[in-house]
Parts: structure tokens; sequence; C-alpha cells
């Protein structure tokens, strides 16, 4: 397991679900993974967010959710954006 902690960046609707807008959490699983402890950290409201969510990793979609998250990387999650 890498020893680099992920960041996690969270915007919009996800921020005010979260109660923050940025945390780090320990490195080494999937994106599906990472996804799951956070909603079990932060309640319902965050878990019906990400759901929803996209998430890019490092500036780039992520495609492969079972992938392992490099350390160090940074992980925004960008809810539904509504409004044109």
């Amino acid at each position: 397991m890498d020893p680099t902690p992920l960041t996690i960046r969270y915007f919009a609707g996800a921020r005010a679900a979260a109660g923050r807008s940025e945390e780090v959490t320990a490195a080494g699983r999937s994106l599906d993974e990472l996804t799951v402890e956070l909603a079990q950290r932060h309640g319902d409201r965050l878990a019906s967010v990400l759901r929803v969510a996209s998430f890019l990793v490092d500036g780039i979609t992520c495609h492969d959710r079972q992938a392992p998250l490099p350390g160090g990387a940074t992980i925004d999650v960008l809810p539904p954006f509504a409004g044109g």
C-alpha cells in the first residue's frame, strides 16, 4: 500500500453533503471502495450525492472504478450541475 495519502475535494452539493470542501485519506484502494468509506463516514446525504457524481483523478475522468487509486492523487467529487 502506498503511504502517500489521497486528497478528496468536494464541489457544490458534494461539499454541502460532506460538510467540508476537502479531506485527506489513506491510499491503496479503488474508487468504489473509497466511495463506500466516504458514505459511511459522512452519512446518507453524501451517499446519495456519490451515487450520481462524476470523479476526476488528478484532473482526468475516472472510467475504471475498480483500479487502485495512486498515492498522492487528488480525487475531485463533482455532483451533477444544474443550469445552462
